[in-house]
């Protein structure tokens, strides 16, 4: 038996979306009924292998002429909660891409009303389908680097000044009156968030005490690029630092510090180096489940469900904390320098502060930048 499918937002990273239905349609588990796009694919931009799936605007009518019983969401972040309240309204379960919401309160209502309909929703941190996450669980339910300290995440990417021109919401705290919220720790390094806080068994709304954000941008936007938060947990801080103007990329990580070792996590390798006392290290890479093929798993063969959206509450305390924080500052102009040659901003020294901050659980203010700025408190 093979799942209909629609997927609404196929272009940019819907574009990923596109060759992972193509997968597991040729393994025939699902097929790809409809597309939905404000302006139709070209027979050009569907992967060889989908046929000619229904295309429309209308992501209601589309459901419904199809037939399909999962719907993958890849829209913009202020659609995020319309366009699934329209698919559980239909009993059409959803696969929906992260951030889940712009806000807690929108987050709330997309929760509430996927559970009130009685579908399955799956939330698209895919980090959180390595299967390195129990295998870290067990180290550390086992002992292996002591008590728990707390979890620092580490990400310094870089993005030239056309990423923040592909579309009108791209970089935006809000557009036309609308929350978008699309910051460095919201959006391209949430996984680092989402990430620590489940290495830590905090991934619920109630696990989350206080929250501190420093919010800062040295690109011509309204959001952040260079962000950090520490979050307060019943098991410790989560600590998260991240740039999109690295001076030299990096592959983000997670590090879980223990009183007698620590545990690193390139999450998007699902790459574990495990260090401690007593023993030389040890680096491992692990597989990882596919979100919507765990999600066809769970509805048709009964497999526990990776991410369902309250797994996902407490990350969305951290979009909360960013959203009603004061707009990001704008770093001084002696702290950036714009690389002609790549079209992109770097802050000199930002690679050193990002892992700093991981190593330490500190936040940029903490650790002497001198562009920091006090940091906000919400809780």
């Amino acid at each position: 038996m093979t799942v209909p499918i629609v997927l609404a937002g196929a272009r940019g990273h819907g574009r990923w979306h596109l060759d992972n239905i193509r997968r597991l349609q040729r393994n025939g588990l699902v097929r790809l009924a409809g597309i939905c796009e404000l302006t139709p694919l070209s027979e050009e931009e569907i992967p060889d292998g989908l046929g000619t799936p229904e295309q429309s605007a209308d992501f209601g009518a589309l459901l419904d002429s199809t037939g399909a019983e999962i719907a993958v969401i890849c829209t913009p972040i202020p659609t995020h909660t319309d366009l699934a309240s329209k698919a559980a309204a239909r009993g059409v379960h959803i696969l929906l891409e992260k951030p889940p919401a712009p806000s807690y309160s929108a987050y709330r209502r997309m929760a509430d009303g996927v559970a009130e309909a009685g579908v399955v929703c799956q939330i698209g941190f895919q980090s959180l389908g390595s299967h390195a996450l129990p295998a870290i669980r067990r180290f550390i339910d086992g002992g292996a680097i002591g008590e728990v300290v707390g979890a620092g995440g580490a990400g310094a990417w870089a993005r030239d000044e056309a990423y923040y021109r592909r579309a009108p919401w791209a970089g935006k705290r809000r557009l036309n009156g609308v929350d978008v919220v699309d910051g460095v720790l919201t959006n391209p390094l949430a996984h680092a968030v989402a990430t620590g806080l489940a290495l830590l068994g905090t991934t619920r709304s109630e696990d989350v005490t206080v929250i501190e954000t420093e919010l800062l941008r040295a690109n011509d936007i309204e959001s952040d690029d260079t962000s950090c938060v520490r979050v307060s947990t019943a098991h410790g801080p989560v600590t998260v630092a991240a740039t999109l103007c690295a001076e030299q990329p990096e592959e983000p990580y997670v590090v879980v510090h223990g009183g007698s070792g620590r545990i690193t996590f390139w999450y998007k390798q699902d790459r574990v180096l495990l260090q401690r006392a007593g023993h030389g290290p040890e680096e491992s890479v692990y597989g990882r489940t596919d979100l919507l093929e765990n999600l066809v798993a769970h509805l048709t063969a009964g497999a526990p469900l990776l991410v369902p959206p309250d797994e996902t509450g407490a990350f969305m305390k951290v979009v909360e904390a960013i959203r009603t924080a004061p707009d990001p500052e704008p770093l001084p102009e002696t702290a950036w320098r714009r690389l002609p040659t790549e079209r992109r901003r770097i802050v000199p020294g930002i690679d050193g502060l990002v892992a700093a901050s991981a190593d330490t659980l500190a936040l940029y203010s903490e650790l002497g930048a001198s562009w920091a700025l006090p940091k906000e408190v919400s809780t």
